[in-house]
């Protein structure tokens, strides 16, 4: 396995993760979900600083220790978040926003199956730095899974019109 090639592919990803994120943030309805869109793409950005440090490291011929390079954690991806970004902006239309949400999830998981599967075959430093990457994702993943299911929730209770 060529794990130089696995980064590269990965921060090419990465960037196209980004890019999705702060494109729908411009155009999305809901105040809350243009906020965790925005939150979500400087998270993308440390995943990218993250995996450009990778890649520096195996220039300079060594690999570094993960905790080296991880960016910070926190919970604004936790459930409780998620649940109070949509109580906070309930009555606005979630119809636009609804297949947006949709898409990030499939792209938060994509990252999730990518990663695990690349950690899988790695040895060492570079699968430790997968499996980060993975878990880092998989926390993406379940933040917009619950988004979108608690939005299409209330949108499907609404009145015909929403």
């Amino acid at each position: 396995m060529d794990i130089r090639k696995i980064y590269q592919y990965a921060l090419q990803r990465e960037h196209e993760g980004k890019r999705f994120f702060e494109q729908n943030a411009e155009r999305l309805q809901h105040a809350g979900v243009v906020g965790a869109f925005r939150r979500l793409a400087r998270e993308e950005q440390k995943h990218i600083l993250f995996i450009e440090g990778l890649l520096d490291a195996l220039d300079e011929d060594h690999t570094p220790a993960a905790a080296e390079l991880s960016p910070e954690e926190d919970d604004f991806f936790s459930e409780r978040a998620a649940s109070e970004m949509l109580d906070q902006t309930v009555a606005e239309s979630m119809v636009p926003d609804l297949s947006v949400l949709r898409m990030a999830y499939l792209i938060e998981r994509d990252f999730v199956e990518f990663y695990q599967s690349a950690a899988e075959q790695a040895e060492g430093e570079a699968r430790e730095a997968l499996e980060m990457l993975a878990a880092w994702e998989r926390g993406h993943e379940r933040f917009f899974k619950r988004l979108h299911d608690k939005a299409f929730e209330e949108y499907a209770q609404m009145p015909w019109g929403g």
